[in-house]
C-alpha cells in the first residue's frame, strides 16, 4: 500500500503563530487527489491520532482546486518555548510520511 511519502508532492509543515502548526500535503494529479480524498484516510481524526490533540482542535480542510489538504493544529510546545525542539515548525510533516493511503 503506497505511503503518503510516495504519492504526495509536497507534504510540508509550518507554524501559524506561536501555538499552531500547519500541515500541508499536496497532489500534482487531480485524479490521485480524488482517490485519496475518497479513501477518507487524510481526516482530522487521522491528526488528532498522529499529533496528541483532540480531534475538535484540528482544523483539517481539502481544497479541491488545488488538490491539496490543510490540517491546522495545536502545538504541544509553543515555538521556541523550553523543550521545543522545531522553533519554525518544520519537521512536524514527518509522522503523516509513513501513512497508507490504501488506492
Amino acid at each position: 500500500m503506497p505511503r503518503i511519502r510516495d504519492i504526495a508532492q509536497v507534504c510540508k509543515s509550518k507554524n501559524a503563530g506561536p501555538f499552531m502548526v500547519t500541515i500541508d500535503v499536496l497532489f500534482e494529479d487531480p485524479g490521485l487527489y480524488s482517490r485519496v480524498k475518497a479513501t477518507g484516510v487524510l481526516s482530522a481524526a487521522l491528526f488528532a491520532r498522529l499529533y496528541g490533540v483532540a480531534e475538535g482542535d484540528v482544523l483539517f480542510t481539502p481544497y479541491d482546486t488545488a488538490s491539496a489538504f490543510k490540517a491546522t493544529l495545536p502545538r504541544l510546545v509553543p515555538a521556541g518555548d523550553f523543550g521545543d525542539t522545531d522553533v519554525y515548525g518544520a519537521q512536524q510533516h514527518a509522522p503523516l510520511l509513513d501513512v497508507e493511503v490504501p488506492i
